[in-house]
């Protein structure tokens, strides 16, 4: 007969025993709704991947790993690739650079001198495109850049512009033309988030600097900037992603084109699926953009990381 078990390991048992149930009611709905809405479609659509298969009832056949060698040498594919670098340069360094101006400026300038009211109002008139309907969003847009009915072409002809530009059906306009309606509407996200930031910023490091004759752009260099870093990169990773799988304003403005000028990889992956009837294909596309998504946030969190190890390293 084995010997019976300690006091202390009965308490490690009882311990043990007592804590698992009071983690599993938090962990349980987590998981199941992970497997459920990430991890099934996510083993799926890799499943698919690789095979040809036409959807429905089609059957499919197993092709392996040539829906991914076929990815290489299309032309499409790497164009949408390309012009996703377009779409980071709209969602993440054009709206971080100006909501981080408008941000301190509101905050550290009309909130001073207007009142935090006149601020607030600014800020929610700001976030206003990032609350609106992607397809209310995209008729407004289209009202505006019509080529032959639109407001700005109206007013391109009012000032004697007899031949105005087809903004979303030129493939030399209609790439910048859905950059500047994507800077639109994320610019209002990192105007708000920053002025949350700014509210944590202890306001007697602005006391001081302008006692010490420090202006604006001063106090927003060597206060505002550092203060929020940490901010600035949950914006710019947020923003990275949305703008790497950015399909709403794709869809309703240019459908990827002109001449595949706007096309980017998760409206590419759309088309395959159900214009082209490719669904294998469209799966692969749809694959490949997750694999870059997850690098480029490891790679971001990463950089973070390091940087924080820094910042506590230089304290």
């Amino acid at each position: 007969m084995s010997a019976p078990p300690t006091p202390r390991v009965r308490r490690r048992r009882a311990t043990s025993r007592a804590a698992w149930p009071a983690y599993l009611p938090y962990l349980v709905p987590g998981a199941a709704l992970f497997v459920v809405v990430i991890g099934y479609p996510l083993v799926t659509n890799v499943y698919i991947s690789l095979f040809s298969w036409r959807g429905g009832l089609a059957p499919l056949e197993w092709v392996g790993l040539a829906n991914y060698a076929e990815l290489w040498h299309d032309t499409d594919f790497w164009t949408s690739f390309q012009n996703s670098v377009a779409m980071i340069v709209a969602m993440v360094v054009v709206p971080t650079v100006i909501g981080l101006l408008l941000a301190a400026v509101l905050f550290d300038y009309l909130g001073r001198r207007f009142g935090g009211r006149v601020a607030s109002v600014l800020r929610a008139t700001f976030y206003l495109p990032q609350i609106l309907p992607v397809a209310v969003a995209g008729v407004l847009w289209n009202w505006i850049l019509n080529a032959r009915t639109g407001a700005l072409n109206e007013i391109l002809r009012g000032l004697g512009v007899s031949d105005p530009p087809n903004w979303l059906g030129d493939p030399a306009f209609a790439l910048p033309s859905v950059m500047l309606v994507l800077i639109w509407v994320q610019i209002g996200y990192p105007v708000v988030i920053f002025m949350a930031a700014l509210q944590r910023v202890d306001p007697e490091l602005y006391e001081a600097a302008e006692l010490d004759g420090a202006g604006w752009w001063r106090r927003f260099r060597a206060i505002t900037i550092p203060q929020i870093r940490p901010e600035t990169f949950v914006v710019t990773l947020t923003c990275t992603v949305a703008a790497l799988k950015v399909f709403g304003p794709i869809y309703v403005l240019t459908r990827g084109g002109p001449e595949s000028s706007t096309l980017v990889p998760s409206y590419y992956s759309y088309l395959n699926f159900f214009d082209k009837s490719r669904v294998g294909y469209g799966a692969a596309v749809a694959t490949v953009l997750t694999v870059v998504i997850i690098a480029v946030a490891v790679v971001m969190l990463a950089l973070q990381r390091r940087a924080e190890r820094r910042e506590e390293v230089g304290r």
